[in-house]
């Protein structure tokens, strides 16, 4: 089995390219991104139910670092809305965000990890490599769907 270190340096290693330089909603859109590939990686093998407990577990414990992250809310149906944190991030210094982004996506794996002895990890390492922010984060509308939420955008609830 590995050890959530081996996990943090996944995680290190991706916001170290993915993250370098973003402004702070950039950073919100990429953290989305991440959550939301690891999610769809993940919600066949578990399934929603279990997915949506792991998650509102992970998202409770990371509000414990960083209050902020309390906003997020994991929805069964359409898994992690973003809306809220969103409206809200502008406040939290970047590096704080950074560091709470870290926690959440460590542990995330970490959970993942342990309850399916690791078989979805060098899956999960890849999907999370992959994402960035010319793949996560692109201004036309199409790429610009939420992950977590296919059937609608982020600008979903807006204006």
């Amino acid at each position: 089995m590995l050890d959530e270190g081996q996990h943090a340096a996944s995680v290190d290693a991706w916001l170290k390219v993915a993250a370098k330089d973003l402004p702070h909603a950039a950073l919100l859109r990429l953290f989305e991104a991440a959550l939301g590939a690891l999610w769809a990686r993940t919600v066949t093998t578990l399934g929603e139910v279990t997915l949506t407990a792991i998650a509102d577990r992970v998202l409770h414990n990371a509000a414990q670092k960083l209050p902020l992250l309390s906003s997020l809310k994991v929805e069964s149906t359409v898994g992690i809305q973003f809306r809220d944190l969103r409206e809200s991030g502008s406040s939290v210094p970047d590096t704080e965000l950074l560091g709470g982004i870290r926690f959440a996506l460590v542990e995330f794996l970490t959970v993942l990890g342990n309850l399916t002895a690791e078989i979805l990890t060098p899956e999960l390492h890849a999907d999370l490599a992959r994402v960035n922010p010319t793949n996560g984060i692109r201004g036309d509308q199409a790429a610009r769907r939420n992950p977590i939420n296919p059937g609608g955008t982020e600008d979903e609830g807006k204006g």
